[in-house]
């Protein structure tokens, strides 16, 4: 996760693997490396989201 909601995943497209980015839900880009992803969000300002389990099967986020 980045600032202003921007998102970065990795995903399958046309049987490559890419970095979506994406803010606020919306699609903006699917990059071949992180220089491209540097091009929409600063690095430095990413931050990895890890999903915890809770007590009764629901799941928390921490950031680390």
């Amino acid at each position: 996760m980045g600032p202003d909601g921007y998102e970065i995943v990795p995903a399958d497209r046309c049987g490559r693997q890419v970095l979506r980015v994406r803010r606020g839900g919306m699609l903006v880009a699917d990059c071949l490396s992180v220089e491209e992803v540097a091009r929409f969000v600063d690095l430095a300002d990413l931050c990895e989201v890890i999903p915890l389990p809770r007590a009764g099967g629901d799941l928390r986020t921490a950031v680390r």
